[in-house]
């Protein structure tokens, strides 16, 4: 079933979703049950499973040479999305994105999700490469997001790259695309980065998942924005507990996020990690219950690796 259908089907009550990342290669699927597991008590009408890009790795070779390689260190989204699908009868979202993928293998991946009767994507153009200061496109591939979107939405009508086939009105697919209460870190300005965001609209996009934020005002002020800017299709927050000290200094370096002044506060209060998971369970409770009280169609959470702060914050909540 397409996101959308789930969100009419709810008829105004808030679903609870979250995403997992595959674990590297050579790791069994059996602990990412064990943290799916728990979060089941909530019905989650659906579940996101990110897509890595390649990466360098070095490997020493005889004589002490370094020889370069790409690599995906972890694999797999569309087979874990088929094993989710069929262990849980659960909906999917598997991450489909620009960088390290051609506009071909974007297809075949495309075409295997409608075997495997995955509804929706989430369109993404996805980061630099490590070691790389800018984003450069795959060649052959996607170079913004908002291109990928129409491929997206072509294919689930039949139009491929090289034919066309039993042409249709409605796409096969449902397309969420990320929006940036914050910000993109590329965009010059929150009004650039609305046009961009209106474009893969245009290009086809169905739904909206925010980046994480901390102040929930952000995330009304944004959505206040794309409304104005004429976007009217459905927008949903997604929410990141703190869980580690590093995470002050980690999140707004990777995300460009502003982190409120009384979290931070609290956060360094803290003697160990164990009690900044506490914190950042009891501020994504008080953010989730504003959320909810402001009828936010889903509350999508970014769960990342272990699913017991989740649990936490979701009982308090649902």
């Amino acid at each position: 079933m397409k996101i959308t259908e789930h969100l009419h089907n709810a008829q105004g009550k808030t679903l609870f979703s979250f995403e997992i990342v595959p674990p590297e290669k050579g790791v069994g699927i059996t602990d990412l049950y064990k943290n799916i597991d728990p979060l089941m008590e909530f019905k989650p009408p659906f579940i996101d499973v990110t897509t890595s890009r390649e990466e360098y790795i070095f490997l020493e070779r005889d004589g002490g040479l370094m020889e370069r390689k790409i690599t995906r260190m972890r694999p797999g989204t569309l087979g874990i999305c088929s094993a989710i699908q069929h262990k849980y009868n659960v909906d999917t979202v598997p991450h489909v994105l620009c960088g390290g993928f051609t506009k071909e293998e974007t297809e075949y991946l495309l075409v295997d999700c409608m075997y495997l009767g995955i509804d929706n994507v989430m369109a993404l153009r996805g980061d630099a490469m490590k070691g790389e200061k800018y984003f450069e496109a795959t060649k052959g591939g996607n170079r913004y997001a908002s291109d990928l979107v129409k491929q997206v939405q072509n294919t689930g009508k039949g139009k491929y790259l090289h034919q066309d086939i039993n042409c249709k009105d409605e796409s096969h697919f449902c397309i969420g695309v990320a929006g940036y209460p914050e910000k993109h870190i590329e965009a010059p300005s929150m009004n650039y980065d609305l046009e961009m965001l209106k474009k893969k609209v245009e290009n086809g996009a169905d739904y909206i998942v925010t980046q994480m934020f901390f102040d929930n005002q952000k995330y009304f002020d944004f959505v206040k924005s794309v409304r104005e800017a004429g976007i009217d299709i459905p927008i949903i927050p997604g929410i990141k507990p703190i869980a580690t000290l590093n995470h002050l200094q980690l999140l707004p370096q990777v995300f460009k996020i502003d982190l409120p002044e009384t979290l931070v506060n609290e956060v360094l209060k803290c003697k160990n990690n164990q009690q900044v998971r506490q914190v950042g369970v009891e501020w994504a409770i008080q953010q989730s219950k504003e959320l909810l009280a402001n009828q936010v169609l889903v509350l999508h959470f970014y769960s990342m690796g272990k699913s017991d702060n989740i649990v936490q914050i979701a009982r308090a909540v649902f």
